[in-house]
């Protein structure tokens, strides 16, 4: 019996498998419906898919870095409770994760979830890591750098990663400019990154808070001149106090240590993830009137 797209969709609704395992279990199964849902019960995949629905939004960020030092790849691992996220066979899977990223040179996720793990691809891996743990569990998205300089790298408690890309100095001042950026999360590395229209909104909101202070209008413009390079200094990694001496500021440290930064990147877990919360007091209640 041939398979249709028919077929495959109602066994991936009746089961929540992946759309390629449906198709195999009814190849398998000659196109016998009840048969293959056996198939993919046995497999451990028919409910895998099914917890997609769930927010997955604690997890951990993996980093795999280069022999030589010069490429390292972040990648961000989701699942659903921080529980799963210290589970040695997340992080195993994690880690290879995070491998592939680096070796194969893959251009976007999807292309990650087609490489392999062993004999497995990621998308299979993540398919049996589901069925073992019972949670959703997701390749959320991956970054990479490469650097002809020194590249800096470091991951907070494997929820905050960075790499920093630089020219000049030393591991030691890349490794400190990475964790000053888990730290303070500048968003450019100067004024002069910072978008036009970033900009100018900011100055539309400063100028509206000092015309209600009934000073001149020369008054107001010096006030808004200084509380522009005051907000842009907070947002770029130039111009922030150096988390481990507040008495200077990054690019003074930089000029320090006769280097520049030419980029960065930073991910933490779950960030944009709409996260679902918890009213336990009403879970219980609902568990207890059998709701």
């Amino acid at each position: 019996m041939a398979v249709t797209a028919a077929m495959v969709k109602e066994l991936r609704e009746r089961t929540g498998a992946g759309m390629m395992e449906c198709k195999k279990a009814l190849v398998e199964t000659s196109g016998d419906m009840e048969a293959a849902i056996e198939t993919l019960r046995i497999s451990g995949l028919a409910q895998a898919d099914k917890k997609a629905s769930r927010v997955a939004a604690e997890g951990k960020i993996a980093l795999a870095i280069s022999g030589n030092g010069k490429q390292a790849v972040m990648v961000e691992i989701n699942c659903e409770t921080d529980f799963v996220a210290k589970d040695e066979s997340f992080n195993t899977f994690a880690s290879a994760v995070a491998e592939n990223a680096l070796n194969e040179a893959s251009a976007d996720v999807d292309a990650l979830m087609h490489t392999r793990i062993g004999g497995d691809s990621v998308e299979e891996a993540r398919q049996a890591l589901i069925s073992k743990i019972g949670e959703n569990i997701q390749v959320r998205r991956f970054v990479r750098a490469s650097t002809d300089g020194t590249l800096g790298a470091y991951v907070h408690g494997g929820k905050i990663g960075v790499l920093v890309d630089l020219s000049g100095g030393d591991e030691e001042l890349a490794r400190d400019l990475a964790m000053h950026i888990a730290a303070l999360n500048p968003e450019f590395v100067s004024a002069d990154d910072v978008p036009g229209n970033v900009v100018a909104h900011e100055k539309e909101i400063l100028i509206a808070q000092a015309q209600g202070s009934g000073k001149p209008a020369e008054i107001i413009e010096k006030m808004v001149e200084g509380r522009l390079r005051k907000h842009l200094s907070g947002i770029t990694l130039l111009g922030q106090p150096f988390v481990k001496d507040g008495d200077i500021t990054v690019e003074q440290l930089l000029k320090q240590g006769g280097a520049r930064v030419n980029g960065f990147d930073r991910i933490a877990v779950g960030e944009g993830i709409e996260k679902k919360q918890e009213n336990f007091a009403d879970e219980v209640m609902q568990q207890v009137s059998g709701g």
